[in-house]
């Protein structure tokens, strides 16, 4: 692999041009400079070697190899212009080339692992925009925004999840949780986003809804328990169902699974969703009967403000919990517009971060939603078509 086959943001560049070789140059006229003009018998030319083995580090295969051949033609050169009795000699020069070709030979080998670990960049990328797909940030009649952090910075997907479903009756929003983490976790969240964007669409009740959620999460356990995964079949996952009806403006429906309840945010302050104690996704054995879908008041300027735990059990140093609600109030209290979606979620995920000293303890998401002024319910989606 090349410089130029190497993606720009892996080399140093200013103004897209590299400047990766400037280091080891330096270091070549350092070298030489240092030897030029110390005591005769203080012979620093062998260093000249570091210069390869730096190239190595930051440059490409073909950069190094050229910094190899001038370093021990820099070393023949200085070396033969001193006194026979002040010379390094052969076995130096012998180590000088030894040395460059090792160069050679680690930069190849780095640029190898360097491609490798971009290519499964790109496909947990693509994992992440396939299980977690993009929304526009206005949709369906709803405005929206998220932030989506995972503790694992390397990984960049986990188990939190989050969507938007459209249907003919009303938009339904989910937002939660799978316990655990890796690639079960991500194989259980992407389970019940996609259940939930058919469900979504197609259930007139989201009593019916949450109940397509709990045996798509009670089937995807059975099936990683028949392939002997038994610890993905024990999973559960906390989520927020909420469906925004189509004809009841004033309202949201929501049904917990033993989530954080919501906060509903507009400038003139903040108040916390009393749902009650739901189980989670994936315990249903464990209820008295199905799950109690609650009707919610809802004004029209209030946002919806929907976390996970990575941010209600954010620690500081001294171990004291991120004070959501608290910091929420104070926020829009200096600043009305703090509850418009976009500028909530942000709120919240700079707070959330300075609160840990931006060491995440565990997956992190910020689901802000609120309605959209001046839209009609006409626009959302009906059997399969638009309205007119």
């Amino acid at each position: 692999m090349t410089d130029e086959e190497l993606p720009p943001r892996q080399l140093l560049r200013i103004r897209g041009y590299s400047v990766a070789w400037l280091l080891p140059l330096l270091l070549l006229v350092l070298i030489i400079l240092g030897d030029v003009y110390t005591h005769q018998r203080f012979r620093i030319i062998t260093w000249i070697v570091l210069v390869p083995g730096t190239a190595a580090a930051i440059c490409g295969v073909w950069t190094t190899a050229g910094f190899a051949v001038v370093a021990l033609l820099a070393y023949f050169l200085v070396d033969i212009a001193w006194p026979l009795q002040y010379r390094a000699g052969l076995a130096d020069f012998v180590l000088v080339a030894v040395g460059g070709g090792l160069a050679v030979l680690a930069s190849a080998f780095r640029l190898g692992v360097e491609r490798r670990m971009l290519h499964m960049r790109d496909v947990v990328e693509i994992t992440r925009r396939t299980v977690l797909r993009q929304l526009p940030a206005s949709w369906a009649g709803l405005e929206n925004a998220a932030v989506y952090l995972t503790a694992d910075t390397d990984a960049r997907v986990g188990g939190d999840f989050y969507d938007i479903q459209p249907g003919p009756y009303g938009s339904r929003v989910l937002v939660g949780d799978v316990q655990g983490k890796g690639l079960g976790a991500v194989a259980t969240a992407a389970a019940l986003l996609s259940s939930f964007r058919e469900a979504a669409y197609h259930e007139p009740g989201l009593a019916d809804v949450a109940a397509r959620l709990e045996t798509r999460m009670q089937r995807h356990g059975r099936h990683a328990a028949a392939l002997g995964r038994g610890r993905d079949g024990e999973r559960f996952a906390t989520a927020l169902l909420i469906g925004f009806p189509v004809r009841e403006a004033g309202y949201v429906g929501i049904v917990n699974f033993g989530h954080e309840p919501p906060l509903a945010v507009r400038a003139g302050g903040v108040r916390l969703l009393s749902l009650g104690e739901g189980l989670p996704l994936g315990m249903s054995e464990f209820a008295d009967g199905p799950p109690r879908v609650h009707r919610v008041p809802l004004a029209a300027d209030e946002t919806l403000l929907l976390v996970t735990d990575g941010v209600t059990e954010a620690r500081d140093g001294t171990g004291a919990f991120y004070p959501l609600a608290t910091e929420v109030a104070r926020a829009v209290a200096e600043d009305p517009r703090t509850a418009d979606p976009a500028r909530l979620a942000a709120m919240v995920r700079d707070g959330t971060l300075r609160h840990t000293g931006d060491r995440l303890g565990d997956d992190t998401t910020v689901f802000a939603v609120r309605r959209m002024a001046g839209w009609r319910p006409e626009q959302l989606p009906v059997r399969g078509r638009l309205r007119p």
